[in-house]
């Protein structure tokens, strides 16, 4: 990215997905490592740039994605755990909710790292001296830095089940009770700030590193949503709704997270986050799974195809409900098939799922809140999809906002390290560039949303009807 906040050039490598067991959901950290310079090296070659030309580099990473690493080597220790993983649902359910809810303001569900963790810790027994932890930000700042540092920052610590939000250090006695030594865990630092410097083997010259940020909480400063009462949502995989509550923590009674996300100097605010375990991911279901589509540009012409979904509505749980449920056993359902089902009603129930879950959040993070959003901005792959923008801003009745740049994570890793490197004054001035694009809501029936939650009390039904 350059100064006016254009990009210059692009790079992508995709990660291989291991699944030893139903439920669990594996990383290589190497792959990540190589992956990641490969993406790095294509998007300097796109722009024709070499690394002397680089003020800094910002780092935004899949947030509670555990590795297990040998200090002295480098080398990893197990598989990287993914957020997505269920293994330690059991564990979890032993868990006393209140302390952690308190300290740490997330709720006890195998998403989080600490179990994960412990459950490295438990099967490997490595000695703690010898040992890092981190989330796959300080993994890519070890191999960077080549071991000079074991860092993160306050979005990913805030993460891990393991970190006092209020108090913001490590907690002793919540570390004592996963079994992970302090000494394995890395240091704290602000989100825009110096973490170390990359090596001059990797693209020619050393090169700073000034921004790391958790994916939502960096997508949240790309959509400029740095004051309390501005909200995003990231259509991924996932689908992540994040609102900004500032200096002060909201605690939730609606099944939300609190959580640690920027204020516009790039230090720690108080966010209020739902996390939707399924929503990009359903789209690939349909396409990979199913054959249903060919690519998931094809869904929004499949979408206009139909009048509805003619009474079909899909609830891809494929790994659990997450917030505002938090029911880790249920699973994907599909209600009212009939005969005259088609292909396209499928995928439109798909695209319309996507929309409702994120009501489901947002309602519930404005009655936790007392705050009314103006708008909600929008980013992540899915929100390329005009249908689904538009059918998101009539079920909301509020207008969606998306940025002519959708990948607001890698922009909001780049705002956070260039205000560290000087790139740019403040936030406001990196955001100047800035070109957005409004679907105005338009009035609709709600039919819809009460078949809706029809759907999602059926799904919680066959989950505990064991």
């Amino acid at each position: 990215m350059d100064e006016g906040g254009g990009v210059l050039g692009r790079g992508y490598q995709e990660v291989t997905q291991h699944y030893p067991q139903p439920g669990w959901v594996e990383h290589d950290p190497d792959e990540l490592w190589e992956k990641t310079r490969a993406a790095a090296t294509a998007a300097l070659a796109a722009a024709r740039l070499t690394g002397r030309r680089l003020a800094a580099i910002g780092i935004t990473n899949q947030r509670e994605t555990a590795v297990l690493w040998d200090r002295a080597s480098g080398r990893p220790l197990h598989r990287a755990i993914v957020w997505q993983d269920r293994r330690t649902a059991e564990r979890c359910g032993r868990l006393d909710a209140g302390l952690l809810a308190d300290r740490t303001g997330l709720v006890p569900d195998p998403y989080f790292s600490a179990t994960k963790v412990e459950w490295l810790l438990q099967r490997l027994h490595p000695r703690p001296g010898a040992t890092a932890f981190g989330t796959v930000d300080s993994w890519l700042v070890h191999r960077l830095t080549k071991g000079r540092a074991h860092v993160t920052d306050p979005t990913n610590a805030s993460r891990t089940l393991l970190y006092d939000i209020e108090a913001r250090r490590w907690d002793p006695e919540l570390a004592a009770l996963f079994g992970v030594p302090l000494e394995i865990l890395p240091e704290v630092r602000p989100s825009s700030g110096t973490f170390g410097i990359a090596d001059a083997e990797w693209w020619g010259t050393e090169i700073p590193i000034t921004g790391i940020a958790g994916d939502q909480q960096a997508a949240l400063f790309g959509q400029g949503c740095f004051t309390a009462g501005t909200a995003k949502n990231t259509y991924g995989t996932g689908a992540f709704l994040l609102l900004n509550t500032g200096a002060r923590r909201v605690r939730s009674r609606r099944g939300l997270l609190t959580t640690l996300a920027c204020d516009a100097a790039g230090r720690p605010a108080f966010a209020l986050e739902g996390a939707v375990f399924i929503a990009g991911a359903a789209v690939q279901w349909l396409r990979d799974g199913l054959g249903l589509v060919a690519a998931a540009r094809d869904t929004e012409e499949l979408a206009r195809s139909v009048a509805d979904t003619g009474g079909v509505v899909f609830v891809p749980a494929f790994v659990g409900l997450g917030a505002p449920h938090w029911e880790s056993g249920a699973r994907g359902a599909i209600f009212g098939l009939t005969r005259g089902t088609a292909r396209a009603h499928l995928v439109r129930a798909a695209l319309e799922a996507m929309a409702y879950s994120t009501r489901e959040v947002l309602e519930a993070m404005s009655a936790d809140a007392g705050l009314a959003l103006a708008d909600l901005r929008v980013d992540g792959g899915a929100a390329a999809n005009d249908w689904l923008m538009q059918f998101q801003a009539d079920l909301l009745g509020i207008p969606v906002t998306r940025p002519e740049i959708v990948e607001s994570t890698a922009m909001g890793a780049a705002g956070l390290a260039g205000l560290a490197a000087g790139v740019w004054r403040s936030a406001d001035a990196f955001l100047a560039a800035r070109r957005t694009t409004t679907f105005s809501p338009r009035p609709m029936d709600g039919s819809g949303w009460a078949g809706w939650n029809r759907a999602i009390r059926g799904t919680i039904a066959w989950s505990r009807d064991r």
